[in-house]
């Protein structure tokens, strides 16, 4: 597909947005970006490196092969809601799953 799949990365746990990733992927989206701003950029590049090496059980649903192609780092201008604005860093991870989807057993 031509399209790039966004997902947005947030405070909830780190597993939850490597599900995210793999069920994209399960639905032939091969190209993920993933979006996080302040203090969620580390929970970003953890799920970015988790499904490189298709670690653990929810990446092992991942293609044979998963690449960081870009790292971009930038900074938005965001209302805090008291009528002022502020600066923060945002960083985008493209991914792109390459090979087959490995079949999953049935539990």
């Amino acid at each position: 597909m031509d399209e790039q799949r966004i997902i947005y990365i947030g405070h909830k746990p780190v597993h939850l947005y490597v599900r995210a990733v793999v069920m994209a992927m399960e639905g032939g989206e091969r190209d993920v970006v993933l979006v996080a701003r302040g203090r969620c950029i580390s929970s970003a590049v953890d799920v970015a490196e988790i499904c490189k090496r298709r670690h653990g059980f929810i990446a092992s649903g991942l293609p044979e092969r998963v690449e960081i192609v870009s790292i971009v780092s930038d900074t938005e201008v965001v209302d805090r809601g008291d009528g002022n604005t502020g600066n923060a860093s945002v960083l985008k991870i493209n991914l792109i799953g390459e090979g087959e989807i490995p079949e999953r057993e049935e539990e």
